[in-house]
């Protein structure tokens, strides 16, 4: 009888222990499953932080680099602007000195023609830099979007800064030029002539103004699909001047 007593306590007390250790064992598991789970969730919440970092630094750095290229490019325009006034002083002038016969206004207008070329020349350089160096900047911006209608509006954008430099590159060639032809103006005979042969001075000038009308219409062209990409994607009241 104590046998069998102690024997359905001995069972008994087996079969509290293996179902405390499996409780324990249930237990134990479920912690490491959460603890596998919160270490995932956690791997996952980082990963995805980095990713919507990474995405929200490239936002940032389009819009900097965006904003930057306009600003250069305005620069670029406003240098440009200035050269455009010296050079056509230079051309007014010029035109005078073809028709004076008085040699004193004669040297006055050939320092004239000599110093707003110079000028010119100065805020044309001024001008190709910073085309040159929007272009760049416009160039590295494409890094930094995937976006096609913003690449395209960026294409076009670089494509305008290389026609903006090639304006100016022409017109600091026909500063040059102008300004060696108006100091060989001379009166011979009361007559105004040139105290070398700038025939072939004469012939380059002519050839970079046409190549520079030229262009002008390319220039021009890009500044209004420019102004298309704009109408495009909804920004209408944005305008560009050139």
């Amino acid at each position: 009888m104590v046998k069998k007593f102690m024997a359905r306590v001995f069972d008994r007390n087996m079969f509290v222990m293996l179902l405390s250790i499996m409780i324990g064992i249930v237990i134990i598991t479920y912690f490491y499953a959460d603890i596998q789970n919160k270490m995932k969730t956690e791997k996952l919440i980082s990963e995805h932080t980095a990713e919507i970092k990474t995405i929200e630094n490239k936002n940032i750095n389009f819009t900097n680099g965006f904003i930057h290229s306009l600003g250069l490019l305005d620069l670029s325009r406003e240098y440009r602007a200035d050269g455009n006034y010296n050079f056509d002083l230079a051309m007014i002038w010029y035109s005078s000195a073809l028709s004076e016969l008085n040699e004193t206004r004669l040297n006055d207008y050939k320092m004239r023609i000599v110093k707003n070329c110079d000028n010119a020349i100065i805020n044309y350089t001024y001008s190709y830099n910073n085309f040159i160096e929007a272009k760049n900047r416009f160039e590295l911006t494409k890094g930094f979007v995937n976006y096609d209608v913003y690449l395209s509006i960026l294409d076009l954008y670089v494509n305008l800064t290389k026609s903006g430099s090639k304006l100016v590159t022409l017109r600091i060639n026909a500063s040059n030029y102008l300004k060696n032809i108006a100091e060989n103006i001379t009166i011979v005979d009361n007559t105004v002539s040139y105290m070398t042969n700038v025939t072939e001075m004469l012939d380059l000038f002519n050839s970079t103004m046409a190549e520079y009308l030229s262009e002008e219409n390319v220039y021009s062209g890009i500044e209004d699909q420019i102004e298309k990409e704009y109408n495009i994607i909804g920004f209408s009241e944005i305008r560009e001047e050139g």
